[in-house]
C-alpha cells in the first residue's frame, strides 16, 4: 500500500499494490498496522457494498453529524466513479473547499475520508460497485446533505443531467448547512 495525503488536509488516497501472475492478482486491501503507522488506524464498525447500474448516477453529498460522524475509506470493485469530498469541518483553513479522485476496478486506488467531510461519487460506468468501512454506525436522524449542484461548492461533476434518489433531489444547500451548523461540524 502507497498513502499519499491529498490536498485537503486529513484526506489519503491508498494506492493499492497487486501481486500480478498468469493467474491474476493477489492485493492486501487492509492492513491494521500499516494503516496505524500512517496515522489511519481505525476501529471500523460497518462496511457497505453499493451497486449503481448505470453511468451518471449520484449519490450524495451525505454527511453524518457528530456524534455520528464516520470516517470513510472506499474503493470501487467493478467499473469506475468519480468520488468526491467536502471539508465541512468548522476551523478548518479547507473549509468549504472539495477534492476529487476517480477510483476504478482498473486503477486499483482507495480514499480514506475523515470524519467532518461531505461524501459523494458519480458513477463513470454502466456497472459501478463501490465498498466502504465506516467507523460509526449509520444513524438516520443523524445524516444531512447537501444539493449535488450547489452554486457556492461549484463542484465539477461529469454530468449535467444526473440521476438522483429522491432523498437526493431534496437536499440543502451549502448556505444552508453553514447556517444551520453554524460554520461547519465541530468534531
Amino acid at each position: 500500500m502507497k498513502i499519499t495525503e491529498r490536498k485537503l488536509k486529513g484526506v489519503y488516497e491508498i494506492q493499492l499494490q497487486p501481486h500480478l501472475d498468469p493467474r491474476g492478482f493477489f492485493m492486501r486491501i487492509f492492513d491494521e498496522k500499516i494503516l496505524e503507522e500512517a496515522g489511519l488506524g481505525r476501529h471500523w464498525v460497518q462496511e457497505n457494498h453499493s451497486r449503481s447500474e448505470r453511468a451518471g448516477i449520484i449519490r450524495g453529498l451525505h454527511i453524518q453529524m457528530p456524534p455520528y460522524s464516520e470516517t470513510k475509506m472506499l474503493r470501487c470493485i467493478q467499473g469506475s466513479i468519480i468520488d468526491y469530498f467536502v471539508d465541512l469541518r468548522k476551523g478548518s483553513p479547507t473549509y468549504g473547499q472539495w477534492d476529487s479522485i476517480e477510483l476504478s476496478a482498473e486503477n486499483k486506488k482507495m480514499i480514506f475520508i475523515p470524519r467532518g467531510f461531505a461524501h459523494a461519487f458519480c458513477t463513470l460506468s454502466e456497472i459501478s460497485e463501490v465498498t466502504y468501512k465506516v467507523d460509526n454506525p449509520y444513524v438516520p436522524e443523524s445524516e444531512r446533505a447537501i444539493i449535488w449542484n450547489d452554486p457556492t461548492l461549484n463542484i465539477e461533476w461529469p454530468t449535467d443531467n444526473p440521476q438522483l434518489s429522491d432523498k437526493d433531489l431534496r437536499n440543502m444547500t451549502f448556505k444552508e448547512f453553514d447556517e444551520l451548523t453554524g460554520g461547519g461540524v465541530v468534531l
